[in-house]
C-alpha cells in the first residue's frame, strides 16, 4: 500500500525545481534554440549577401541584398571537405556566390557563362560558347571598343588552350582571348559589367567546391549613395524587392539601350 505522504511527490518536486529557477532560465533556453536554428538555416539552407561593389551592374546594384541558396547545390559541412546531397548543379546563366582561390575568405558573385566541357573564347568583348556567339544584351560596357588591356595573371590560359592554337603567339586580353576548354568539375564566371569585374578571364576556372550556392532573389534593396538621411530606410528601391536573378537580368537588358526586343531576348 503506497504512502499518502509520497503521492504526486514527484510532480510537487518538478514544480519546486521550476519555481527555484531563475526568471532568465526559460528566456534563455527559447534565445538558444533559436540561435541554433538561425546557424542551421545559415550554413545548411540560405544565407544574405550585400552587393558591395558594380562588378554585375546592371543586374545587381551597390545595396541590393540577395537571399542565396545554399541546399540547392549540396551545402558544405563546416570543418570538413564533405558536402550535403543537393538537387541542382550550377548551370549556364546561374548567377553564383563563391569564394576564390585567390581570395578564400571573400564572397564574391558572378555569373556562370561556362560549365564543364564547354569551349569559351571572346573576340572584341563578343562571348563564344561551342562556336556561338552568345546574345548577352544585359552586359554592360563602361569603355570603348578597342580599349583593351592585358594582366599578368591570365599567363593561366596557356594550360586551358585547344591544341590548335599556337602558345607561342598566344597573347591574351581582357576583350580577346581563348578558344578554352572548361575542365572538369569547374566553371568559367564573369561579372556583367565587363570592364569592372576581376573573373575567370583573369584569376582562371571557378572549382565546383568553392561554390557556395546560387542566388534565389533579392529581399531587400536601397540606394547607399543617397544624399538622403538614413539611406537603408529613406532610399530603398521598392520595385528590386522580390526579384529572381531571371528578372534582374531582364530588366538589366531592358535598361542596357536595346529597349524591349533585347529584354524579351532573356530567357
Amino acid at each position: 500500500m503506497s504512502d499518502p505522504s509520497t503521492r504526486g511527490g514527484s510532480s510537487r518536486t518538478s514544480e519546486g525545481a521550476s519555481a527555484r529557477r531563475p526568471w532568465w532560465w526559460e528566456w534563455g533556453k527559447s534565445l538558444g534554440l533559436a540561435l541554433v536554428l538561425f546557424l542551421v538555416i545559415r550554413t545548411f539552407l540560405l544565407q544574405s549577401f550585400y552587393i558591395s561593389s558594380g562588378s554585375m551592374e546592371p543586374t545587381l546594384l551597390v545595396g541590393d541584398v540577395l537571399m542565396v541558396n545554399k541546399a540547392a547545390y549540396g551545402a558544405k559541412i563546416p570543418g570538413t571537405a564533405a558536402r550535403l546531397p543537393g538537387w541542382d548543379e550550377p548551370s549556364r546563366g546561374e548567377i553564383v556566390i563563391f569564394r576564390p582561390e585567390h581570395d578564400p575568405e571573400t564572397d564574391v558573385v558572378k555569373r556562370i557563362v561556362g560549365v564543364p566541357g564547354d569551349t569559351l573564347e571572346m573576340r572584341d568583348r563578343r562571348l563564344y560558347v561551342n562556336g556561338e556567339r552568345q546574345e548577352e544584351r544585359y552586359v554592360r560596357h563602361r569603355e570603348p571598343s578597342g580599349r583593351d588591356e592585358t594582366h599578368p595573371w591570365m599567363t593561366w590560359q596557356y594550360s586551358a588552350l585547344v591544341a590548335s592554337v599556337n602558345a607561342d603567339s598566344y597573347t591574351p586580353s581582357r576583350d580577346d582571348w581563348g578558344p578554352l576548354v572548361v575542365p572538369r568539375d569547374a566553371y568559367f564566371v564573369m561579372g556583367d559589367n565587363r570592364e569592372r569585374s576581376l573573373d575567370s578571364r583573369f584569376w582562371g576556372f571557378l572549382e565546383r567546391r568553392r561554390i557556395r550556392g546560387k542566388v534565389s532573389f533579392l529581399y531587400y534593396s536601397f540606394e547607399p549613395r543617397s544624399m538622403k538621411p538614413i539611406p537603408l530606410l529613406t532610399a530603398v528601391r521598392w520595385g528590386r524587392i522580390g526579384m529572381t536573378p531571371a528578372s534582374a537580368t531582364r530588366t538589366a537588358a531592358a535598361s542596357s539601350g536595346q529597349g524591349a526586343a533585347a529584354a524579351a531576348s532573356v530567357p
